[in-house]
């Protein structure tokens, strides 16, 4: 492949750059390749949503999940969140994945090294029920791959009750730090440990709701989750 193809499919794979997504500060960390950005969301569980509401800053963490080139939000229809974002107001949505404490040996040099992604835009609101069963279905599978097909679908009332709203990731932007901590030159002499706590999120042994009414086994969807 020439170095100009290479180009120009990196570039097809970019989201273009707005004034909200240049990165202002370490701009070399930053990344608007799709790919690292849809990764980030990818592994990700919880975002950060930002917004004004009465003329107040907002921000509420909620579960969400991408498809294709958009974010799934979803709520109770009362939800204060999800009724100020259905009027297609501008929002904010940050995910942050934590890989490790950076220990320096000076204080001020300590970080962390983190995987980000920043999302700008509006939400619209997805009103078909065979729009919104599969946005809650692919909401499901996000969190635990296979629990939809085991559990009983929502029923007509409760989908009533839900509100799905679909964010496109046309405005977004990544940010990404990784590797040792960076001190000043003459701080490389100290003898002070420094280096990297990697840090991750695993599961642990399931715990049965003490209200199962009859023996069940725990399927293979939950006593094997984090282990593929």
């Amino acid at each position: 492949m020439s170095l100009t193809v290479f180009a120009t499919l990196r570039a097809m794979n970019e989201i273009p750059k707005t004034e909200r997504t240049t990165l202002k500060r370490l701009p070399k960390r930053g990344s608007f390749d799709r790919e690292v950005i849809n990764a980030v969301l990818d592994e990700g569980f919880i975002c950060h949503v930002g917004f004004i509401a009465d003329d107040k800053p907002v921000v509420i963490p909620t579960g969400y999940a991408r498809v294709g080139d958009n974010l799934i939000i979803h709520g109770s229809r009362a939800s204060r969140m999800l009724c100020a974002l259905g009027r297609e107001i501008d929002l904010c949505v940050t995910v942050t994945l934590i890989d490790g404490l950076v220990l320096a040996r000076s204080a001020f040099h300590h970080s962390m090294n983190y995987r980000s992604v920043v999302v700008f835009g509006r939400a619209s609101a997805i009103e078909t029920r065979a729009e919104k069963l599969a946005a809650l279905r692919a909401l499901s599978e996000h969190m635990i791959p296979g629990r939809w097909d085991y559990v009983r679908a929502p029923n007509e009332r409760e989908l009533q009750q839900t509100t799905v709203l679909t964010v496109a990731l046309n405005e977004a932007s990544a940010k990404i730090r990784t590797g040792q901590p960076v001190d000043d030159d003459d701080d490389y002499d100290l003898p002070i440990w420094a280096g990297i706590l990697p840090l991750r999120i695993c599961t642990d042994s399931p715990v049965a709701d003490p209200l199962l009414r009859t023996e069940v086994e725990i399927p293979v969807h939950v006593h094997s989750y984090g282990k593929r």
